[in-house]
């Protein structure tokens, strides 16, 4: 039956759970609104038939309509729209908390491509690999205006924000090629800015990983020369070198002008106002922005603001950095939606 309604309905393929879900929603409402307005519509007709002025000085009937219909027109649109609300709302719910184990990979949007970025090194331009079976988290990005993330086969869209970032998940339930759009006019070439997701098997998404992941150092390490970072965490190291982060945050734990980058990522962080922020992407990447918005308690407001001065893929490569700054390989539960101002140029 779902089937056959999404191909009645002209709907794309179903290549993640969430779109069987998506779709499930609106085939009811398709049916209940269906099933409503014929009924309706055959009752106009009968009512026009059967009440139908016979006489040119005929006097129209006075028809008074009991309260307990009036009662009943009333609380059964409200109790489907109620129903319909109660699914939809599970569903935002369910696509805010991306699964503790889910692979990360960011997303950048710019006049007129994406770009695909891997914490373990790989990057793609207009084409993101991606595991069957596996969940994926998307923190997603823009260079410079507002686009939006489209993919029909898995129901998913989310904006790419520009100074800001945002995140979904998902989990692909068939292998192919499936196509991306931007659904946000962005320009003249708005329609052009495409890409691909490509669902691999498990087994062939990780050798074309651990491939790209030793061709990154392969290609590096040219002429005897000591191979540079490959991956975002050997990046982020370097770049919070670069930044001068390191002058003011310790490594080791040890007090210092900054709070220190050991165990920093998901940490539990008390305020200046004595309220509590668990420091995720979202709150990292604001402090680092924005310096004054969430002073933590015990230490003095000195941290220079990084706007226009780091970039949004710089930024992720530090925030990779810094979670392998953790003590213990557990991570807490990645946390709901997160709006965060990060760099941009």
């Amino acid at each position: 039956m779902n089937d056959l309604l999404r191909r009645l309905l002209f709907l794309p393929p179903q290549a993640t759970e969430l779109a069987r879900r998506v779709d499930g929603l609106h085939h009811f409402v398709i049916i209940v609104t269906f099933i409503a307005s014929t009924a309706l519509g055959v009752l106009a007709v009968y009512y026009m038939a059967r009440y139908r002025r016979r006489f040119r000085n005929q006097a129209t009937q006075r028809i008074e309509c009991p309260f307990w219909l009036e009662v009943l027109f009333v609380l059964v649109p409200l109790t489907l729209f109620l129903v319909w609300f109660r699914i939809g709302f599970a569903q935002f719910i369910d696509l805010s908390k991306p699964p503790p184990d889910a692979m990360d990979v960011y997303v950048m949007g710019k006049k007129w491509m994406w770009k695909f970025a891997y914490p373990g090194g790989p990057n793609g331009v207009n084409v993101l690999r991606v595991p069957a079976g596996r969940p994926v988290r998307l923190l997603i990005t823009s260079r410079d205006v507002i686009h939006s993330f489209y993919v029909p086969a898995f129901r998913l869209k989310q904006d790419a924000l520009p100074a800001r970032y945002t995140q979904t998940w998902f989990t692909a339930t068939q292998t192919g090629t499936f196509p991306v759009f931007c659904a946000e006019y962005c320009g003249t070439d708005h329609s052009r800015m495409r890409a691909q997701v490509v669902v691999m098997e498990p087994e062939a998404f990780d050798r074309w990983l651990a491939d790209e992941e030793r061709g990154l150092v392969t290609r590096a390490d040219t002429a005897g020369e000591p191979a540079p970072e490959t991956d975002l965490p050997s990046q982020g190291e370097r770049l919070a070198a670069v930044h001068g982060c390191l002058k003011c945050h310790s490594l080791d734990g040890t007090t210092h002008i900054g709070p220190s980058f050991k165990d920093l990522y998901k940490r539990t962080t008390t305020l200046a106002d004595n309220t509590k922020i668990v420091a995720d992407e979202a709150y990292i990447t604001e402090s680092m922005m924005d310096p004054a918005a969430r002073q933590v308690a015990g230490y003095k407001l000195e941290m220079p603001s990084y706007r226009g001065k780091i970039q949004p893929m710089e930024v992720a490569a530090i925030i990779e950095y810094l979670r392998t700054l953790r003590s213990s390989g557990d991570e807490p539960p990645i946390q709901g939606p997160t709006y965060e101002r990060i760099g941009t140029r």
